[in-house]
């Protein structure tokens, strides 16, 4: 599968401070929330962890297995996903994917250092 990448004027977004290896990201800041555009490595992983607010997501590219509570799935290109506040998620990247995620939450990343 050839790795698309985000297009220009989300590349120039802040890139944000993420310490999953083979993750970036870029932030689209709100007042009370933020969007992130993920590009994920194949086989990187997220470690089991929850947020104070939901996360909404949609896979733009490639194949993630995704845990919410004790449910387990595969997604794709065009699947979305709904994470409840305070439940336990994880992830593990099965291409290399590209992926949306809203959070309900003013600062779930920092800007990186320039």
């Amino acid at each position: 599968m050839l790795k698309q990448g985000f297009p220009k004027p989300i590349a120039d977004l802040p890139e944000a401070d993420i310490k999953f290896k083979g993750v970036r990201g870029w932030i689209a800041q709100g007042e009370d929330h933020q969007v992130v555009f993920f590009e994920i490595e194949r086989l990187a992983e997220v470690p089991s962890h929850n947020h104070d607010t939901p996360q909404w997501g949609v896979v733009v590219e490639g194949k993630m297995e995704l845990s919410i509570g004790d449910e387990t799935r595969v997604y794709q290109n065009g699947d979305d996903y709904l994470i409840p506040a305070h439940t336990m998620h994880s992830a593990r990247f099965l291409t290399f994917c590209r992926v949306v995620d809203f959070f309900g939450e003013k600062m779930r990343y920092k800007p990186k250092a320039r």
